[in-house]
């Protein structure tokens, strides 16, 4: 008998041991699952966007970021500060870029730390530094009830979290969550997510502090961040606007699906 409950103990072991096995593996390597940079310079040069500078920005812990900047056309016109999602770099959002600044307005685009030509490693505190010190820049140039701020995905909990502190004008979202840590526990249901993030982007927390007006637009059939969280976060905002349901599988929003959010921001805030 002693034998046989031994060897069930054993038997038990493995699979639990491989279960822990697996939650060291994904605390180790999450941020290599969560941020994917391309991190080759990113120059408006090679897109074809003759308006935009290539400028550098310092961080105050030490990093260099690259920043495009398309100046406004005048002097009553809106700047976006534009804030990428996980993927690639710059010069694969040229037409965001475009489709912003056509009507004369400015835009300053930022190259989180470790993406497109910055220096540094992704982290959340890392880009919410990022963050705030491209807000700090925009602001030495224009007044902050000019500023509107614009998230692409993972950029999204940025700029609901960039806004909860500081004065802007607007915030238009492409793909937003409630939280990267409940769009992780959604796709990994079997281990406990929550436990093991180290960044977990809650901008549903910072939600109720955020009193400006939010423009968002999400795909329906969103194969990166379903609905679901975007439709979460848009409940806990305040001063929400309609959310422009995309009907297409697609991440982020097609460029029609932008243009509709950014017809939507401009018909509203005349």
């Amino acid at each position: 008998m002693k034998r046989v409950f031994q060897r069930s103990i054993r038997l038990l072991l493995v699979p639990v041991g491989v279960y822990l096995a697996i939650c060291a593996t994904l605390f180790g390597c999450q941020r290599d699952l969560l941020y994917h940079p391309d991190p080759s310079l990113a120059d408006p040069a090679a897109v074809d966007l003759p308006d935009a500078a290539l400028e550098r920005l310092a961080t105050p812990d030490g990093e260099e970021l690259v920043v495009w900047w398309i100046a406004p056309r005048a002097p009553d016109q809106p700047v976006f500060l534009y804030f990428h999602g996980n993927g690639g770099n710059l010069t694969d959002r040229p037409n965001r870029f475009r489709l912003l600044s056509q009507d004369g307005a400015g835009v300053m685009a930022v190259s989180w730390r470790g993406y497109g030509g910055s220096t540094g490693s992704p982290s959340e505190a890392g880009l919410m530094t990022d963050a705030r010190a491209a807000y700090e820049s925009l602001r030495a140039r224009v007044e902050p009830a000019r500023i509107v701020l614009v998230g692409e995905s993972l950029g999204t909990g940025v700029a609901v979290m960039l806004a909860a502190e500081v004065p802007v004008a607007a915030l238009i979202l492409d793909s937003g969550y409630s939280s990267i840590a409940d769009v992780a526990a959604d796709k990994f249901p079997w281990l406990p997510v929550r436990w093991l993030i180290r960044d977990a982007f809650r901008a549903d927390l910072a939600a109720a502090k955020v009193a400006v007006p939010v423009f968002q637009v999400h795909c329906t059939d969103d194969p990166v961040i379903p609905l679901d969280f975007g439709r979460r976060l848009h409940q806990l905002l305040a001063n929400r606007r309609d959310l422009i349901e995309v009907p297409a599988a697609c991440h982020p929003v097609s460029a029609s699906g932008f243009e509709d959010v950014l017809q939507q921001f401009r018909t509203r805030s005349e």
